[in-house]
């Protein structure tokens, strides 16, 4: 057996080194990169408004800019104002009270244990440890948040890495036309004409995730507020709500996520009441899948759910609650790039293959027009998406 042994040039020897930079330098600016993912999210999500903006008000785009952000930010404050001091003194009681909740929950499990027929409820009482419980939901707060903040170094420096996501985020889409040439005069023809014709299908794309998302999730956050108070839990119905509504920011695990605390609060209510509050949020939530999502976030993601949930898992674990939220509108984004340079492309020489050898071989009309409905369609799809 003849081994063949390879020499390392100087060409790759350099190759190797201006990687290994290049890798150090993006671990150095990761804080950066995630200020300009933030701001390329923001910037797909506000750009359609902006362009109504210019296009019916005519507008400058730099003043359609101004004002969509003028209007977005008062209105979060204002909203702030109106229902922001009656979250938090609903959520601080919730917190006091969260040691009598958790014991209720204990006990209803030793009755229910007790009604199965188990003996042994020591494990249960241990399962239900109520300071361990707290101290343990305290750290894993705190770890989560660091590791939501951990990458822009602290809560401080995350706030401000939030205003220059803002601030970014408004110059990419005041000088869209600028940036976009700027940045695909870098690559080959013909690839700059390609990379710029995916970069509208991508901004709508991920848009229309972050649009339909954060409708969705205030059209929930107020039916659970109004459900709750419905079913006698008015007491932290809005808080309930608002908690609902941001958890359900996240995709597959936030609606989960929100449903515990209304549910451990329904506990001492009575069993009656905890069913119904169960049910209150299988209702949203079927209400969700099969209606909400189809009709306002629609098809804008076109990614498998599995990827979707890894998409989710992984922004999670690497950047905590910030990756959760914007890792799947870029994974859309990515989606838009395979589709078009590769899937189409690889579609359509299929059926341009195919058409050749049936008239090759066998030139019957009614296969060859069959196959060339096939290509067109290809065609029509391509045209759709770009």
């Amino acid at each position: 057996m003849s081994f063949e042994r390879k020499a390392i040039s100087l060409s790759d020897l350099l190759l190797i080194i201006a990687t290994g930079f290049a890798v150090i330098l993006l671990w150095q600016l990761r804080s950066l990169l995630l200020t300009l993912m933030i701001a390329v999210v923001i910037a797909a999500a506000i750009s359609p408004i902006v362009n109504a903006a210019e296009n019916k008000l005519y507008l400058p785009r730099w003043l359609g800019v101004i004002v969509v952000y003028v209007t977005l930010i008062s209105g979060l404050i204002g909203a702030g104002l109106i229902i922001g001091p009656s979250v938090s003194e609903q959520i601080q009681r919730l917190v006091r009270k969260l040691p009598v909740y958790l014991d209720h929950v204990r006990t209803g499990a030793e009755h229910l244990a007790v009604g199965m027929g188990i003996t042994q409820l020591e494990s249960i009482e241990r399962f239900f440890d109520i300071q361990g419980f707290i101290n343990w939901l305290l750290r894993s707060s705190q770890k989560f948040v660091v590791s939501s903040f951990g990458v822009t170094f602290g809560i401080v420096g995350s706030a401000i890495n939030i205003i220059l996501s803002l601030v970014i985020s408004g110059y990419m889409v005041a000088g869209s036309e600028n940036l976009i040439n700027g940045l695909v005069s870098l690559f080959p023809y013909p690839w700059d004409k390609r990379l710029a014709a995916q970069v509208l299908p991508i901004s709508r794309r991920m848009g229309g995730y972050i649009q339909g998302r954060v409708l969705v999730s205030a059209i929930l956050g107020v039916a659970i507020t109004l459900g709750l108070s419905f079913l006698g839990l008015s007491e932290f119905a809005l808080a309930l709500g608002v908690i609902a509504g941001f958890t359900n920011l996240i995709p597959f695990v936030g609606p989960v996520l929100g449903s515990i605390p209304a549910l451990i609060v329904a506990i001492p209510q009575g069993w009656f009441t905890f069913l119904w509050v169960l049910l209150l949020f299988v209702v949203i939530q079927n209400l969700e899948t099969y209606v909400l999502d189809p009709l306002l976030v629609g098809s804008s993601v076109r990614v498998h759910p599995l990827y979707q949930l890894l998409a989710v898992l992984g922004g999670t674990q690497v950047l905590g609650i910030i990756g959760a939220l914007i890792i799947p509108p870029w994974v859309a984004g990515v989606a838009v790039l395979l589709e078009n340079l590769y899937l189409h492309p690889k579609l359509l020489a299929e059926a341009e293959g195919k058409v050749g050898e049936v008239i090759l071989v066998s030139p019957k009309d009614a296969q060859t027009q069959k196959l060339t409905q096939a290509k067109d369609s290809v065609y029509n799809s391509e045209d759709e998406n770009t």
